[in-house]
């Protein structure tokens, strides 16, 4: 079986749940190295952890042969997270509305939602290898 693998500020794991923790913990300790605030970070790493699940789960379909690749740049106050998979793409318009009357009792669905209501900026780009979604975030509460 691979094994994460982290190259300074980049982290690369396989579509296994179980390396949600790796990711998690790299992350962590990079905002931390940023100087990054506790809640700020906590907001942060539940946005990364639901990208790199959606990632392992809908965009590389749990392959095992597939990797979630995990970057993040301090820009400015800001920090930048890229979380790329190696699927075949979403468009993020066909994602249900989570707050839709037939959706509010779905244990599943809300994990963009999520993310762009803890981010700054949420942005989703196809590549030549599949999906990214980029997210930015201030250091420091404004």
């Amino acid at each position: 079986m691979k094994k994460p693998v982290i190259s300074g500020n980049r982290i690369v794991v396989p579509s296994d749940q179980e390396y949600l923790s790796d990711v998690d913990a790299f992350l962590e300790g990079t905002l931390r190295g940023f100087g990054g605030e506790e809640s700020i970070i906590a907001d942060i790493a539940i946005s990364v952890s639901e990208l790199v699940n959606n990632a392992m789960l809908h965009g590389n379909k749990s392959s095992e042969d597939k990797s979630v690749t995990v970057e993040i740049s301090r820009v400015n106050g800001s920090v930048r997270i890229s979380v790329s998979d190696e699927g075949g793409g979403f468009d993020p318009s066909n994602v249900a509305d989570p707050l839709a009357e037939e959706n509010l009792l779905k244990e599943v669905g809300r994990g963009l939602f999520i993310v762009r209501s803890l981010m700054d900026k949420v942005d989703i780009e196809a590549t030549d290898k599949g999906t990214a979604i980029i997210v930015t975030k201030a250091l420091r509460q404004s």
